[in-house]
């Protein structure tokens, strides 16, 4: 099976599951590191024979707490001028309650995000738009989309380079194992990918890290 070639460089397309990177960063420094430009992170991974050719970020509108439904949406606006496409899955209310004393309480369980990422990452390579891909993830149910790129590969005779960055302080031994390369996302890395203070959108509009974030 042979690599696939491209004269103008490697290409490569990157899925980056928002709550593993926002639970990474979380322990790796609270909230300072949560600024991230995730193209500037990308950029310093690649090696340079390869070149971006998109970047995918899957996440869910955050429930029932207005502050934090605030900074995520400049977040996400932050990324989209970046260039970065968002893409948004859903939380799906959850009944729980305690056997032991009857206490009952409302909880939120995120749907569809991962599934998005993994039919991204698939259709980019089904369609040709990309040579390799880079998961930003620790999510072993990312493994299956993997195996359904090896088929697309051994059906065309060519091999799709598959590289996982695992986030802060995570990491997936089954996704290690199905990818051609990984690496953690080290820590110097993410401080040297901070957004400025101010991020200017195309049409004017400036987003601002949020101040709880400092």
């Amino acid at each position: 099976m042979r690599d696939k070639s491209n004269p103008e460089g490697q290409r490569v397309g990157v899925y980056v599951d928002g709550f593993n990177m926002y639970y990474g960063l979380r322990e790796l420094g609270g909230r300072r590191f949560l600024w991230l430009d995730l193209l500037g992170m990308a950029t310093r991974v690649l090696r340079p024979h390869q070149r971006l050719v998109g970047l995918n970020y899957f996440s869910a509108p955050i429930r029932d707490d207005p502050p934090a439904t605030a900074r995520q949406q400049v977040y996400l606006a932050a990324l989209e001028c970046s260039g970065a496409r968002v893409v948004l899955g859903r939380f799906q209310e959850q009944k729980c309650r305690c056997r032991a004393c009857g206490h009952k309480w409302r909880t939120y369980a995120e749907k569809q995000s991962d599934v998005a990422l993994a039919a991204a990452m698939v259709d980019d390579v089904a369609t040709g738009r990309v040579d390799a891909v880079m998961v930003v993830s620790a999510d072993s149910d990312l493994c299956a989309a993997v195996h359904v790129i090896r088929r697309i590969d051994a059906v065309r005779g060519t091999k799709t380079r598959v590289v996982t960055v695992f986030p802060p302080r995570r990491r997936s031994e089954s996704l290690r194992q199905v990818s051609d390369a990984w690496l953690p996302l080290g820590d110097a890395i993410v401080r040297q990918s901070q957004f400025p203070e101010v991020v200017c959108g195309p049409d004017g509009v400036e987003y601002r890290r949020p101040a709880y974030w400092n």
